[in-house]
């Protein structure tokens, strides 16, 4: 309803293994039971769903959840939704440059490397770079996400944690947003 294309959700970081099992085994289960009672609903509702980040670590059934979600919706023309799970800014630019060197082996003796020559091997390769970032719970740092696409970023940050966090806080993130001067991103 607001006019939003993509929409990524910070759901699990790489960093967050470090936790408490315990802690870890509860997220785990959270996110096992979000698959199962939401996709149906994105799907319904037209939404793409996709997740970015190295799901190899997660139980089984998860990444089951996580193939079938995403081939349910993958011809949904709405809002496309990514979770990013498993997922970290440092890893993902790691990660890039190791197929990207593959591609043009020799880029690695040539000049400098343009930095638009990486984004097609980004997780997030198939959505634009971010026009807002909001972070909830009074957290004001980007902890590792999309560190990347957040050059030219727009960010917001609120007190209210992500429970709590409902359509009048967005209005008001989107309203602050939109009274913003935008300068023009670089194009190199």
């Amino acid at each position: 309803r607001a006019g939003v294309e993509v929409l990524t959700l910070f759901a699990f970081s790489s960093e967050n293994w470090r936790r408490p099992a315990d802690e870890v085994s509860i997220l785990m289960e959270l996110f096992m039971r979000a698959l199962e009672q939401e996709v149906a609903k994105l799907h319904d509702n037209g939404i793409r769903f996709r997740v970015v980040g190295d799901t190899a670590r997660f139980p089984a059934r998860i990444r089951e959840l996580i193939a079938a979600g995403e081939a349910l919706t993958a011809g949904n023309a709405g809002l496309t939704l990514t979770v990013a799970a498993n997922y970290g800014g440092r890893r993902d630019i790691a990660q890039a440059a190791q197929p990207y060197f593959a591609a043009h082996p020799e880029a690695a003796l040539g000049p400098p490397l343009a930095p638009e020559a990486l984004d097609p091997y980004l997780a997030m390769s198939y959505a634009p770079e971010p026009d807002l970032f909001i972070r909830t719970g009074g957290e004001q740092r980007i902890s590792n996400f999309l560190l990347w696409q957040l050059a030219y970023t727009e960010l917001h940050f609120t007190d209210l944690l992500w429970p709590d966090f409902d359509a009048a806080a967005l209005d008001a993130a989107i309203a602050s947003y939109r009274g913003r001067e935008r300068r023009v991103r670089p194009t190199s």
